[in-house]
């Protein structure tokens, strides 16, 4: 009897365990219960496709003005089946990835040195409040006078809109660590980089990451604003022709494809963050 007992309960029946488990929680995370928004999500995407399409007719409301989901599908497929679309996609990819990888630098830089050297911080940050608060819109003109009709405007238009919410964030978050930490590794003698490796840095990675994300948002913006006031390709350029040709749903297909870069960007930088910074919690965007 005690022999069938140690049978019965022997370790090698717990390994079968684990795929039930993993399977489990595979399970939870696509359960609509757990999680109502696998559902909400399309439901509402749904809804509102098919009232705009069967709606804007009885309501009177004119193609020109507000063009049916089935013709701006149609415009975007006859776009993608363009060559010329994907080259002023890549146009518009270059400038804004060439600006966010500029914006973030610089600002990572900058938000290091203020958060962590006072007399940076009272010296540059008047300059850099007053510069903030200029409509970046604004300087979009004198880029273009500065640095020519290329493409070099649009990716300075794409970093300088890309800057402000990652310094933000970076200072934000190299602040925020724990002053009792901070206090510990300094009575066990912890030098002033150890302290930012080991504390500072790590409580400022989701601050970071909420700047990142929002940051390439706005630099896909900085470049279209870019392209708006002089350029011979790119989306927004694509937008300026389509709206000169009074066609409406082409202006609604290039924005579809704007709002497509922006999703994937975003999470691209999320499951960044979940395999690189999984142990942090996450923070709003601060600065956006």
């Amino acid at each position: 009897m005690a022999s069938t007992q140690n049978t019965s309960t022997s370790p090698a029946a717990v390994p079968d365990a684990a795929p039930l488990q993993s399977a489990g929680g595979s399970r939870g995370r696509l359960d609509p219960r757990e999680r109502p928004e696998i559902v909400l999500v399309p439901a509402v995407f749904a809804i509102v496709m098919l009232g705009w399409e069967f709606l804007a007719r009885p309501l009177g409301i004119d193609e020109y003005t507000l063009p049916r989901p089935s013709q701006i599908y149609t415009a975007l497929e006859a776009q993608l089946t363009d060559g010329q679309f994907w080259g002023h996609l890549r146009v518009t990819l270059q400038e804004a990835l060439l600006g966010y990888v500029i914006g973030v630098g610089v600002a990572m830089l900058l938000g290091t040195l203020i958060s962590q050297v006072r007399l940076v911080e009272r010296t540059l940050m008047p300059y850099i409040v007053a510069f903030q608060t200029v409509p970046k819109v604004a300087l979009a003109p004198l880029f273009v006078v500065w640095f020519g009709f290329g493409i070099s405007s649009k990716i300075v238009m794409a970093a300088v809109i890309s800057f402000f919410p990652m310094l933000v964030n970076v200072v934000e978050g190299l602040r925020s660590a724990d002053a009792d930490r901070i206090q510990m590794l300094t009575v066990f003698g912890a030098g002033r980089f150890q302290i930012f490796r080991m504390v500072r840095l790590p409580t400022a990675v989701p601050f970071i990451f909420a700047g990142l994300d929002i940051g390439i948002v706005f630099a896909i913006l900085g470049a279209v604003v870019g392209e708006f006031i002089g350029a011979k390709e790119g989306l927004g350029y694509l937008l300026l022709q389509s709206n000169f040709n009074f066609d409406i749903a082409g202006m609604f297909a290039v924005l579809v494809v704007l709002s497509v870069l922006g999703l994937i960007a975003h999470f691209l930088i999320r499951l960044a963050q979940r395999r690189l910074a999984f142990w942090a919690e996450e923070n709003r965007v601060i600065g956006a």
